[in-house]
């Protein structure tokens, strides 16, 4: 019997944030998988591992949790004002699919860097010393990431003094600003859903989820659809760490009742079984207000290190820091008076917050106003980091995909 030999395509292995994942320029795919459909798809689970049903993606570059699951294809933009287009794929661990409908904000402050060296870029844009500033289209959910990434001697520059809590080791500060992040415009067809930023029309609605009971709940379209829960509702301080819900089958299941109820709220679904294959969005968070507690890593952080308390749910998972995308919610509902997250902040009017997250401490700001009884968002900003960690060719059984 024949096999199918191996293929490579080039690729760069990448941590942005506090994520990993497998980065491509669009031309170097494969002709099949350079447009949307089942052969991208299936060229990426395989790249990544899955699905796997051990649950650890130990044949592929995925490293079995929700962070490290990601891909990421980047091309030139033909759109006036921006440099690259930036589409990102989720790829579901244990199924087959790969989650097309939100960004990842970790992963987005690695995009300008692997732009500029893989020559998506305009060279006349990139300064051989300072900060380029590089204008993102994010094609999933269509909107706009500027990203200041600092330069040196005419390469992006990685080794830094920044630091980011759930990372281990120091780099360079790459700050994004994440425009408008609360409209949504026209994506790839697959994006997040629902144009306004509060999709029920309230600030604070009543969720009723079956077995779990009726629930106060903030549902916001910004940087991603999240759904916000106050900490004490559901049984938590917002002082765990992982293992305290990951390891609880039946709070794995309450948080996906919420997000299922929530998503058909938000008009994010149609059915409530519509929500097992859309996991990336919405997420789902528990805020409260602040309390001291040691991090995963021993740091201990204190109450008055942080104005309040955030823990968030990814692919069905308690977060081990905090989503990129589900910080700029959190920055744009604690700048709205009203909202639980502002409430679990103190209330009042804010620009900027700082939360404590199971890995310590983030802070983002944003600046709401509003406008014709709407509220508006202009921008969101946080600082992440990004580093290259392997660059070459990944490679793929030829009949894969």
């Amino acid at each position: 019997m024949a096999f199918a030999p191996q293929i490579k395509i080039p690729a760069t292995y990448m941590r942005g944030g506090t994520s990993k994942g497998v980065f491509f320029r669009l031309q170097d795919l494969p002709a099949a998988a350079q447009v949307p459909g089942r052969a991208r798809d299936a060229l990426l689970l395989r790249v990544i591992g899955s699905p796997d049903p051990y649950g650890k993606q130990i044949d592929g570059m995925g490293a079995a949790t929700s962070s490290t699951s990601k891909a990421v294809i980047l091309s030139k933009s033909d759109r006036p004002g921006h440099d690259v287009d930036y589409l990102f794929g989720q790829v579901s661990i244990d199924q087959a699919f790969v989650d097309w409908s939100g960004n990842c904000g970790n992963l987005s402050a690695a995009v300008g860097p692997f732009a500029i060296s893989n020559g998506l870029v305009d060279a006349q844009r990139v300064p051989r010393d300072g900060v380029a500033v590089v204008r993102i289209w994010q094609a999933n959910i269509g909107k706009t990431i500027v990203a200041h990434v600092p330069m040196a001697g005419g390469a992006v520059q990685e080794t830094g003094d920044f630091e980011l809590d759930g990372v281990t080791f120091a780099a360079a500060e790459v700050q994004l600003e994440f425009m408008d992040p609360a409209a949504e415009e026209e994506g790839n067809g697959s994006g997040s859903g629902g144009g306004a930023m509060f999709p029920t029309g309230q600030l604070v609605d009543a969720l009723e989820v079956p077995g779990v009971g009726t629930l106060q709940a903030t549902m916001i379209n910004a940087g991603i659809p999240t759904i916000f829960v106050n900490a004490e509702a559901i049984g938590y301080t917002g002082t765990e760490l992982q293992d305290a819900i990951n390891s609880d089958p039946a709070a794995l299941a309450r948080f996906e009742a919420i997000r299922a109820h929530g998503a058909l709220r938000m008009g994010l679904i149609k059915s409530i079984e519509e929500a097992a294959g859309r996991q990336h969005t919405p997420k789902v968070a528990f805020v409260a207000r602040p309390a001291g507690y040691t991090a995963s890593s021993g740091k201990p952080v204190a109450a008055g290190d942080v104005d309040l308390l955030v823990r968030a749910l990814s692919m069905g998972k308690l977060h081990h820091a905090m989503m990129g995308t589900a910080a700029v919610a959190i920055g744009t509902a604690a700048a709205i008076p009203g909202t639980l997250v502002n409430l679990a902040a103190g209330g009042g009017e804010r620009t900027a917050v700082r939360f404590g997250h199971p890995s310590g401490t983030l802070r983002v700001g944003a600046q709401a106003a509003q406008v014709d009884g709407q509220w508006q968002v202009t921008k969101a900003v946080m600082s992440r980091s990004a580093r290259v960690l392997m660059e070459g060719w990944v490679r793929v059984p030829g009949d894969a995909f």
